[in-house]
């Protein structure tokens, strides 16, 4: 995975370096708010090293976010491919983020999705980007809303398990590359 540099922030794959910050994120109870788990250090090391695996197989994945003057990693933000037919058609891109808690508010997410989006619509050649959370997520929907994407309909997400009825049901965002376009066009 090539590194992404915005005005804030390099978006890279996962280090060594990262993995107190990667499990802090996985087990926290404001930042997993909306998830019906929490991981263990074994559990999270596990999906920190395939994610790593992936970002190099694809050259695109959840990254880790950095802040360029303190070289110290925040989260992720990062672009996947959807899986959650037929909620959403193959081919569609996902945009994600998890930040700590101490690094919500600060523009941060908004900064490093708007770049993703760039490369999602650009060099990556989608024709959709997609985005959702939780219906009463309002962090994450408040950047979806930031960074141009449409509200397309609520669902009931097929992997969160009936165990936990008040997070199945989430919202959908969605941007194509028309309005990326003219979201570009005028900025």
């Amino acid at each position: 995975m090539k590194p992404l540099k915005t005005s804030r922030l390099v978006l890279r794959n996962w280090e060594e370096r990262d993995r107190d910050l990667f499990f802090r994120i996985n087990s926290d109870e404001r930042v997993m708010e909306f998830f019906p788990f929490r991981r263990s250090r074994q559990q999270s090391d596990d999906v920190m090293d395939r994610i790593g695996a992936e970002n190099e197989a694809n050259g695109y994945g959840w990254a880790a976010a950095e802040i360029v003057a303190t070289g110290q990693c925040i989260g992720f933000v990062g672009l996947h491919d959807c899986e959650i037919e037929p909620v959403v058609a193959a081919g569609a891109m996902e945009i994600g983020w998890r930040l700590a808690p101490e690094f919500w508010g600060l523009g941060y997410v908004t900064e490093a999705a708007s770049a993703l989006l760039d490369q999602a619509f650009g060099p990556l050649g989608r024709t959709e980007v997609v985005s959702f959370a939780v219906v009463g997520n309002h962090r994450s929907t408040a950047v979806m809303q930031r960074l141009g994407m449409r509200y397309d309909r609520e669902f009931d997400h097929p992997r969160v398990p009936d165990t936990h009825p008040a997070l199945k049901r989430h919202v959908l965002y969605t941007m194509r590359r028309a309005d990326w376009q003219g979201r570009t066009a005028t900025a």
